[in-house]
């Protein structure tokens, strides 16, 4: 039988697989479901066109926070805040000299690596909570929200950006040396950890302010908004590649600011779960 096909009795059995063969690759019109024959639910958007996007939802869209402060900086003073701001700054200088301008190469890249600390943090923290039996404090949401919501920046510039071989080939290098590392880290100091991350996405903040200048003066093509980009963030159907560039960048200001919190939460001695995780952003 194939998948989700009810039992043939044997007068039904020539019937079902008569001209056409639409028995050897299921009943035409009719979708594999699931192993169980669980009908998935009708998904649909506001106007009643039908949903196309099978790694969102549409209550998982949202409207990013375009009044957010850009310019927020936290000022290293500890050593362990030292360390952090001038691991971020050494990753800067090889990642200007061999993506120089390519923006949109540059912000894959930059998405292949910026997923990883909020999947380790979840990760360590969910397992944390499993062996103590404590809640979270909605911390393991918070950071799979994040690591989420930067994947998805990831599929955006996809469909803006062709990444060449030899920078596919560089992202298996990059976040295989990134995830070991961070883990480590994480497991070593969260406070290094995510102080890390907040300066990461202060750098990426940069580098999105750099690419919209280049939208601006005509450098980059400010090409019409992908699709996915425009169901996600719910932005007006005219949207151009500039819009998703303001909101990629808000995102990474708030994921500047939670993870800058998560630090000082550490910093004044105390665990995530004691202060409640900002979640809802997205």
């Amino acid at each position: 039988m194939t998948l989700g096909e009810k039992v043939q009795q044997p007068d039904q059995k020539e019937e079902a697989t008569g001209s056409g063969g639409a028995a050897a690759g299921g009943q035409k019109g009719k979708e594999v479901v699931s192993y169980w024959g669980v009908q998935p639910p009708k998904v649909t958007k506001e106007d009643g066109s039908e949903w196309k996007w099978h790694c969102f939802r549409p209550w998982e869209t949202y409207q990013a926070d375009l009044s957010i402060d850009l310019k927020k900086h936290h000022t290293p003073t500890t050593f362990l805040d030292k360390l952090a701001y001038w691991t971020v700054k050494s990753l800067r200088f090889p990642t200007d000299v061999f993506f120089q301008k390519r923006y949109g190469c540059r912000a894959m890249m930059l998405e292949t690596v910026a997923a990883v600390p909020g999947m380790v943090g979840g990760m360590l923290l969910h397992c944390k909570s499993l062996r103590r039996f404590e809640p979270s404090g909605g911390w393991i949401k918070a950071l799979l929200e994040e690591a989420e919501n930067e994947r998805m920046h990831l599929m955006t510039f996809m469909e803006v950006s062709k990444p060449r071989w030899y920078e596919r080939a560089l992202v298996f290098t990059v976040q295989g040396v990134f995830f070991n590392a961070y883990f480590l880290a994480y497991l070593a100091s969260p406070k290094l950890a995510h102080r890390i991350v907040g300066y990461l996405e202060e750098e990426a903040i940069h580098s999105y302010t750099e690419f919209l200048k280049e939208l601006d003066k005509g450098t980059i093509e400010n090409v019409k908004a992908p699709a996915i980009a425009i169901d996600y963030w719910r932005l007006p159907a005219d949207s151009t590649l500039r819009d998703v560039v303001m909101v990629v960048r808000a995102d990474e200001a708030h994921h500047r600011d939670v993870n800058h919190f998560a630090s000082d939460i550490h910093y004044q001695g105390l665990e995530l779960k004691d202060s409640p995780a900002p979640i809802g952003y997205h």
